[in-house]
């Protein structure tokens, strides 16, 4: 027998830009996109499919995706290379200035090749608004940040490719700042986002991992079925920004869900006209007196509707299972800054 002593690490990222034997790698910033990514491993291992929030025969509706094609290589593929805080560079040609970096870009380690990009949310269920509620009225907050409305234009360009042109109407609005200009057009704004959600369901690839931490209620006790993955494809977080957007012409406000859908069709139409957009002026310019700290939050209660399934109320992976996804005594090496962390942190009995 050997006896080497096992380094903390998590399950299946053997090759990665992060380095396990460091603590500050269990950062919250970092163990936030790591863990899912491990998860994900974990789940291809045991030939479990990731639910996918995706559009299916016209309609926004779970069903299953192969970890294979979340990472456009299967995980326990030798060559495969997580790069976190990198650049999906195929996306650089849309882009004016500098392509912001995505949580997490799966790579041919042997020739760098960039296959996917991906946000992660590693959220926590249920949350505030909904741990009061039946289980099956649980949901996760879902916060998007500005960036991952930069990355959802660049892969709606790419699954629609040339025929990005036919579903952008000629809106043409003097001053893309000013509020009382814009709303007049929302209602075809908000129906195109839709509409390119809808076209590219042939097309659509894996765009946002949210995994789930289920507590009991709003205790610090992991459920007995307490981690899932939950993936929204391109079209299917494109549908969903449509539907929480408001698309009242009338309204005397454009709220964050609606400023985003204004920033992504105002992104995609400087695609088809110029075949750039200049994300930061889009986003700066474009605030309507709100802050840009954040493109929008949906609390549980808004997410709970579409992420509904089997699964949202009863997670595939037990929490006796956490033990085989973090390795080495990881576990010690966290700073438990947020929920789910901080329960694995002070729940050693995991890990006897």
């Amino acid at each position: 027998m050997s006896n080497r002593t096992i380094q903390p690490s998590l399950f299946g990222l053997n090759k990665t830009n992060r380095d396990y034997t460091k603590e500050a790698t269990w950062g919250k910033n970092q163990f936030n996109s790591s863990f899912p990514a491990s998860l994900c491993c974990y789940l291809a291992s045991k030939n479990i499919e990731a639910n996918y929030l995706s559009i299916k025969d016209g309609l926004f509706q779970p069903t299953t995706i192969a970890i294979k094609d979340v990472f456009s290589i299967e995980a326990d593929n030798s060559d495969l290379y997580f790069a976190f805080e990198a650049q999906h560079t195929p996306f650089q040609r849309y882009v004016i200035g500098t392509l912001p970096r995505t949580d997490l870009v799966t790579q041919r380690e042997s020739t760098g090749e960039c296959l996917q990009g991906l946000e992660i949310k590693l959220t926590a269920l249920p949350d505030n608004s909904t741990f009061n509620l039946s289980e099956n009225e649980y949901g996760s907050e879902l916060v998007v940040r500005p960036d991952t409305i930069v990355y959802l234009a660049c892969s709606l360009a790419t699954s629609l490719e040339a025929d990005l042109s036919k579903f952008i109407p000629n809106i043409e609005i003097d001053d893309w700042s000013d509020a009382s200009l814009v709303l007049p057009h929302i209602q075809i704004i908000i129906e195109t986002i839709q509409n390119i959600s809808l076209a590219i369901e042939e097309s659509q690839n894996a765009f946002l991992l949210q995994p789930i931490g289920k507590t009991k209620g709003k205790s610090p006790q992991l459920a007995q079925q307490c981690l899932d993955i939950f993936v929204w494809s391109n079209a299917g977080f494109t549908n969903f920004i449509s539907q929480i957007a408001d698309n009242n012409p009338k309204a005397t406000k454009i709220t964050r869900q609606t400023r985003t859908a204004i920033w992504l069709f105002k992104m995609l139409q400087d695609i088809a006209i110029k075949g750039k957009f200049d994300h930061e002026a889009i986003i700066d310019n474009l605030s309507y007196n709100t802050k840009n700290d954040k493109a929008f939050a949906s609390s549980g209660k808004i997410t709970n509707r579409y992420m509904l399934s089997p699964r949202l109320e009863k997670p595939v992976i037990s929490k006796a299972e956490i033990k085989n996804i973090i390795l080495g005594g990881g576990q010690n090496m966290l700073s438990p800054e947020r929920r789910f962390d901080a329960i694995i942190f002070n729940s050693p009995e995991l890990f006897l």
